[in-house]
Parts: C-alpha cells; sequence; structure tokens
C-alpha cells in the first residue's frame, strides 16, 4: 500500500510540474507509454529519455503502398538509414490492436505480409482498432502521417520522416476533400520531412490551409538558388515558391528547437526536394498527372478510392518509373530526416551544458521509510572522504586481503518487481490503474548488473570481488545480509553514514497482468557520487585486489567510470565494461575531466578489452561516439585504414559471415567502428546468438590458421601492430521454447560472468567460452533467479 500511494503520489506531483524550455514533456508523457492499448519500445524509450537522434517513420507505405516481400526490404533498408546517420528509427503501427512506437522485426513482418486485412490508421480509426484489440478482436493497421504524429508525440519523438503528405485535392473547395494530415499539422507538434504533395493535389490550395492551421513551412534548398519552390513528390519543382527556406539541417534543428521552445502546439512541415537523379520533369509529371485525373473522373472514383486509383495509373503511365522515385525520395528523406534529429540533439545537449540552459535543478526526494541505525561496524574516527558523505567502512578493511581473479565494480540494489492481479469480475482490464491502490503479486530480490556478474562468476568457481554502495538504510542492511548468507565477499561494499543521505540502490517494476512493464522507478545515485575521493574509497580495492579481469558497469557517473578504468589499466587487469542500459552506456565517451578523444583510447592504447552489449546498446555507443566527433579522428581513421575493410563488396562479406538482417540493422558495421576503442565486442543478439567481432594484433595465429580463415573479415598490409578483423556469429546454443522461459532478467550478466571464470580458470580464449556462456544464460533464462543457482554444473563442461 505505502509502495502505490507513493506512486500515486508521484504521478500527481508530476503533473502539476511545469516543464523547463525545450523540454518535449516526455517525463509526463511516459507514465502513458505501455498499457494494453499504446506500446512504446525499451530502445524507443531509452533512447527519448537520454536524448538521442530519434526518427518517427510511418506503416502505410508497407501496407497500403509496397507489395510483400518488398516492403519487408524497404522497411528494413530504411531503419538502416537511419541507424548509419547516427539515429534511433522508431517505425509505428498497429499490431495486434496496440498502437506500438518501434516495431520489432517481427511485429514488421506481420503487419506488412498482411497487407489485405491491414487498416489505414489515422486520427479517427486510433480509437476503433485499439479499442477492438481492448475487446480481444486483433486487428493490424497501417498509420498514416496523421496516426504516426499522433503516435511519435505521444512518445516524445520530434523528428518523423516520410515520403509524401496528403493535401488538399483538387475542387476541394467544393468537395471538402482535405487531407486528415493537414489538420494533424495543425494540433500536434512533430516537425515532418517529406518531399511535399503529390502533383495531383492542389498544391496551393494545401500551402493555404497550412498557414491557416498555423503550420510553419520550409524547404530545403538542396543545391538550388534564387526562388526555391515547394517541390512536388516526383518532381522537384512545382512552380510554387516555398513559405520558407533551409539552408541545411542545422537550420531546420534550430527551427524545431525554437518552436519546441516556445510551446506552440502545432507541428512543422519540412519540404526535402527528391534527389535530383530520381527526378521526373514538371512538364513530363503535369502531363501523367492530367492523364491520370481524367481517367478516375471517367471511371466515377472519387472519395478515398481516388488516391490509389490515381497513383496506380500513375505507375502504368511511367512504367514503374514513379515507383523507384517513391524509393528514392523516402530513402532520401530518412537521411535528411536524421540528420536533423542528430542536430537537434547537439542543440538539446548545448542549451543543457550552458550557464543559462533550460534545465532546472532536480526536485529533492525523501525516502519514504526510516529506518534504525545499524552500521556494521563503529565509524568514530574515520575521516570524511567526500565532504558530508562519510563511509562506514569495516572493521581493518586492510586485514586478510587476499588477490582475486575479477574484481566487479557496479551496481547492487533491491529489486521489487509489481506484478498486477486480474480481479475475477474484471478480467478485460489487465492493467494497473492509476490514482488508486492496485491489487498485486510483490516479489524482492537482490538484483544489480555488477550484483549478478559476481554471483556467476562465484557459481563458476573463480574468485571474486564486488564493489559497490549501500546506504544505512533497510535495504542496505538486507543487501549486507544477503551476500554473507550466499557465501560471497562483501569487504568491496562501502556503507555510507546515516549523515550522508545516500540510499541503497532500487528498481522498482510495476507491470500489468501480462508481466509487460507499464512503469519502473529507478534509483541507482548511489553510485553517482563524482565528488568522491576515489583514491582513498576505491583504489586501495584495486591495490588488494591485484585483479586479473576488472568489470565495471556504466551504473557510475561518467566520472567514476572513468577513474575505475584508468585505476584497473595502471593495476595490469584487462578492463571488461558492461553498459546496462542504452542511456547509460553514453558516459563511456561522455566526460568533463578530459577531451573525449584522450578518455576513449586507441588501440593499441585503447583502455576497454572486452565489452558486451546488447544491439541497443550497440547502437548507443556508436551514435554517442559519432556525436562526440570519434569517428573524425586522425588515430581513429589510422587504425580503420590499416584494418583494410574495402568498401566494395563489404555488405556481401558481412553478410556471407553473419546474415542479411543483421547486416541491414547495422549490428556488424557499428561494431567494425568501434573496435579501435574496444578491440573484442560480444554483441547479445537474444534468438540469435552472440555476435563476437574482435581487432587482431599483427602476427595473431588466427590470421594464418585455415581453420579460422572463415571468420577473417579482413587482413592488413603489412601494419606493424594491426592483423586484421575477426568476426564470428555464434548461433544460439539451445532454441528455448515460449512456455519455457520464466525470466529474461539476468541472462546478459551470466553470460558475461561464465565466460570470465572460464578465461580465469581455463584460460583460452574467448571464443573458446561462449558456447558454455550461453549455455548458462539459458538456464537463467528458465529460472526465476537472476542467476541460476545450479549455474555451477556447467564448471566440467
Amino acid at each position: 500500500m505505502n509502495l502505490q500511494r507513493t506512486l500515486s503520489r508521484w504521478i500527481r506531483v508530476s503533473r502539476k510540474i511545469k516543464f523547463p524550455r525545450g523540454s518535449t514533456g516526455t517525463e509526463q508523457r511516459r507514465l502513458h507509454t505501455n498499457n494494453g492499448v499504446f506500446k512504446v519500445s525499451e530502445e524507443i524509450r531509452e533512447a527519448v529519455q537520454a536524448k538521442r537522434p530519434t526518427v518517427a517513420l510511418e506503416s502505410t507505405i508497407y501496407t497500403h503502398g509496397f507489395p510483400y516481400p518488398d516492403n519487408v526490404a524497404l522497411a528494413s533498408h530504411l531503419e538502416s538509414l537511419v541507424r548509419v546517420h547516427g539515429g534511433v528509427p522508431a517505425t509505428i503501427g498497429v499490431v495486434d490492436g496496440v498502437a506500438r512506437v518501434g516495431l520489432s522485426p517481427e511485429e514488421l513482418i506481420e503487419l506488412a505480409s498482411q497487407k489485405k486485412d491491414a487498416m489505414k490508421v489515422s486520427r479517427r480509426d486510433l480509437s476503433f482498432i485499439c479499442g477492438l484489440g481492448v475487446a480481444k478482436k486483433k486487428i493490424n493497421g497501417g498509420t498514416t502521417v496523421a496516426g504516426t504524429m499522433i503516435l511519435a508525440h505521444l512518445a516524445g519523438i520530434r523528428v518523423f520522416a516520410t515520403g509524401g503528405l496528403g493535401g488538399v485535392h483538387q475542387g476541394g473547395e467544393s468537395s471538402m476533400d482535405i487531407s486528415a494530415d493537414l489538420t494533424e499539422l495543425g494540433r500536434t507538434p512533430v516537425a515532418v520531412i517529406s518531399s511535399g504533395c503529390k502533383s495531383f493535389l492542389d498544391i496551393t490550395r494545401t500551402l493555404e490551409y497550412l498557414e491557416t492551421q498555423g503550420v510553419g513551412v520550409a524547404t530545403f534548398e538542396d543545391g538550388r538558388i534564387g526562388d526555391v519552390e515547394f517541390p512536388a513528390f516526383w518532381s522537384r519543382q512545382s512552380g510554387i515558391k516555398s513559405p520558407a527556406v533551409l539552408k541545411d539541417e542545422r537550420e531546420a534543428a534550430g527551427m524545431i528547437y525554437a518552436h519546441t521552445s516556445l510551446s506552440l502546439t502545432s507541428g512543422l512541415l519540412l519540404a526535402n526536394p527528391i534527389p535530383s537523379e530520381s527526378s521526373i520533369a514538371k512538364s513530363e509529371m503535369d502531363s501523367i498527372v492530367a492523364t491520370a485525373i481524367r481517367d478516375a473522373d471517367n471511371c466515377g472514383i472519387t472519395g478515398n478510392a481516388q488516391t490509389p486509383f490515381i497513383l496506380e495509373r500513375i505507375r502504368d503511365l511511367t512504367s514503374g518509373q514513379s515507383v523507384e522515385a517513391n524509393k528514392a525520395l523516402v530513402s532520401n528523406n530518412a537521411i535528411r530526416g536524421t540528420k536533423v534529429a542528430v542536430e537537434l540533439a547537439k542543440m538539446d545537449r548545448e542549451g543543457a551544458e550552458s550557464p543559462f540552459g533550460h534545465h532546472e535543478p532536480p526536485l529533492k526526494r525523501v525516502h519514504p521509510f526510516t529506518s534504525p541505525r545499524m552500521n556494521d561496524a563503529p565509524t568514530q574516527g574515520k575521516p570524511s572522504l567526500s565532504g558530508a558523505d562519510e563511509i562506514a567502512l569495516p572493521t581493518n578493511p586492510n586485514s586478510n586481503i587476499k588477490p582475486v581473479d575479477v574484481l566487479v565494480a557496479g551496481s547492487l540494489a533491491i529489486d521489487l518487481s509489481c506484478d498486477y492481479k486480474v480481479i475475477t469480475n474484471s478480467s478485460i482490464v489487465t492493467s494497473p490503474q492509476l490514482h488508486t491502490s492496485n491489487p498485486s503479486t510483490i516479489t524482492q530480490s537482490l538484483g544489480g548488473v555488477a550484483y549478478n556478474v559476481m554471483k556467476a562468476i562465484h557459481l563458476m568457481g573463480a574468485s571474486v570481488r564486488l564493489c559497490s554502495a549501500v546506504g544505512d538504510d533497510f535495504s542496505g542492511s538486507l543487501a549486507l545480509a544477503t551476500i554473507a548468507s550466499e557465501g560471497l565477499d562483501s569487504r568491496g561494499i562501502h556503507k555510507y553514514s546515516a549523515t550522508s543521505g545516500r540510499r541503497t540502490g532500487q528498481y522498482v517494476a510495476v507491470n500489468d497482468a501480462n508481466k509487460d512493464l507499464v512503469l519502473a522507478m529507478a534509483d541507482m545515485s548511489i553510485l553517482e557520487n563524482p565528488t568522491a575521493d576515489f583514491s582513498t574509497m576505491w583504489q586501495p580495492q584495486i591495490d588488494q585486489a591485484r585483479p586479473k579481469w576488472l568489470v565495471v558497469d556504466a551504473t557510475w557517473d561518467a566520472i567514476s567510470l572513468h577513474k575505475w578504468i584508468s585505476a584497473g589499466r595502471s593495476a595490469g587487469a584487462r578492463i571488461a565494461f558492461e553498459p546496462v542500459s542504452a542511456a547509460k552506456s553514453a558516459r563511456l565517451f561522455c566526460t568533463t575531466s578530459a577531451p573525449v578523444f584522450k578518455v576513449a583510447g586507441v588501440f593499441p592504447n585503447h583502455h576497454l578489452d572486452l565489452v558486451s552489449p546488447n544491439n541497443i546498446e550497440l547502437a548507443a555507443m556508436h551514435t554517442t561516439a559519432q556525436d562526440t566527433g570519434l569517428f573524425d579522428n586522425d588515430e581513429w581513421w589510422r587504425i580503420v585504414d590499416a584494418i583494410g575493410i574495402s568498401s566494395g563488396g563489404a555488405r556481401n562479406r558481412l553478410i556471407s559471415m553473419t546474415n542479411a538482417t543483421l547486416v541491414d540493422q547495422g549490428i556488424p558495421q557499428m561494431a567494425t567502428k568501434l573496435l579501435p576503442f574496444m578491440p573484442c565486442i560480444l554483441t547479445k543478439l537474444g534468438a540469435q546468438g552472440v555476435l563476437m567481432t574482435e581487432l587482431l594484433q599483427a602476427g595473431d595465429d588466427r590470421l594464418t590458421n585455415p581453420d579460422t580463415a572463415q571468420y577473417i573479415l579482413s587482413r592488413s598490409d603489412g601494419h606493424d601492430t594491426v592483423g586484421g578483423v575477426y568476426m564470428r556469429l555464434f548461433p544460439p546454443v539451445e532454441v528455448v521454447a515460449q512456455e519455457d522461459i520464466v525470466s529474461v532478467n539476468g541472462i546478459g550478466d551470466t553470460l558475461l560472468g561464465v565466460l570470465l571464470a572460464g578465461l580465469v580458470k581455463g584460460g583460452g580464449r574467448i571464443e573458446d567460452q561462449i558456447d558454455r556462456a550461453q549455455k548458462g544464460s539459458v538456464m537463467t533464462l528458465k529460472s526465476k533467479e537472476s542467476v541460476h543457482p545450479e549455474l555451477g554444473s556447467l564448471r566440467d563442461t
């Protein structure tokens, strides 16, 4: 009850918060992003929260534009373009009666392959199709420009790239045939990048209608000089001068930033002309369009049927050239939209970093529970390590400390999982209700990425110690007692004093009846303490442990994170980095203590030896590296040039070594680009297995061994330190049936722990440990524990 009241109070307070200038209000909308009718994928939630360049993509182009399977190929292509240019793609549609932002590949295929049964979903249709979903009649639908804008705005996305825009039809002044896209632009603050309107529409009246709706309209000059015309979809010219002109993406981003800062509630239309090489001349298109419209009139085609008929006729009259032009312009718009989103993200950061920036100081939070002082040891006489933040260290912390194989530094937290319990007489309601108490099943466990990794290493028989912190509260005492009962080494866990105000890390997940996340709250601030005296607090742990490997997770603040990495390197340990989440992974390349390039380190003077992201975290690190200019540095280029990957045929080679899906998602490409900073990357791909990408040193025997030849992506030509690139996709050791999956929590942490234990106990190379590490992950997948308690059974395998 106390937990529910706390959440309810937080919700009421959040609705009263006046969001700062430049804010998207995402903090408020997040409360509504995962319920029975609306779901936002984890990748998109984290991208929006971290203010990463996120680009919305519509889905009617797949359900009502291109045939299957061409539509699936186009969808994959567009998402790949967004990722390659530094963005996060958010394809939007309705699957099984649920409006979704960030469709998975499986959802995209399902939506695109059932186009005959898919609805075209605009504003008026959303309540109908989602309402039928609530009533257990599940329908799929492709979202129009209007429908996509609404859902993108709900998810906190400000940039939307599409092909063309609806408009006022010819004779619209009499028929009132006006696309809902235009009215949506008048009421929803999303910037739409499109190639204008199709030329069979009344473009003059369309622009007049948008002006009446208060919609800002501007066109990219795209190399044109003089009077820049508003584009007409297939043609770069329409004969109508654009209301405003944009020189480049930064000017467009500035327009969006100002629009948001002024709290304007209408949208923006940023017109991007089709590339010159794909354009069809205006005079030619005018004749073709006139013929298509005349044919529609002669056949009595009107209303919703008119546009599909005209488009079909135009395709026939151009012998398919209009279709190829459509593909070219929508690809061009995806690229342009991503570049705009990248510039907008930079402006958001510049505003936040300014001393006059728009971010207000955070509200002070008070822990709702109090507990008696429960110090494990007297603290009298111990010096203050960081001002008011005193730490209660164990008695005689330097006594009887032995070296360990692995030192793990990172998060330790109490996890609360609140699963909504359906009341028998109201089974339709499967999600908890706001502003009231809800029946639920609440379970409590000890967790945190670093704790899970430590536990897996311990169960596999290697010596390990965890470095983390707890507060002088009930949760901290519970965590220490649990660790002691499990026989784990707790001497690296610092306990802050009650006067420090620091709280033990906690994670609260509120799930619906299907155990899908509705709302999560995390308080990991105890490790975000850049003012702490690292040399007194943590350096002794490294000096005494003398580990072979140091594992650092991204729960630390950026400054502390880099201090851990530097200290571990100085101690001669190999460094493994666990990104934790897309948002926190960015901390690897973010610091105010030194230039970002110096912090990153480049092969052979790299700071990290092993990184274990999932595909979302990999993309986030790639984006951050790109945004901070790491891919523009001469040292990075020196290594990339030495790798010797030819641009010609690189795609086919990557597909042969992995698969087309991964290449379309840009995963092997992003991993390869990051290799100069982290020479071995294990990308966790769930049901697709693990992708290992490694930068080999010159002279590595794998470069000449016939048994490994199939995994050599490239070889360096005589470079003194760089030998080549090893890339290998390890398939899953077992495909687990859905009904056998108990919990996905901790499976990635288990994999890293088993792998490191194998390295320090048995030696060998990383690739020799991956299959066993995957077996450990499968065991955890079938367990209610975040690390399977019988993991030690794998020791002799």
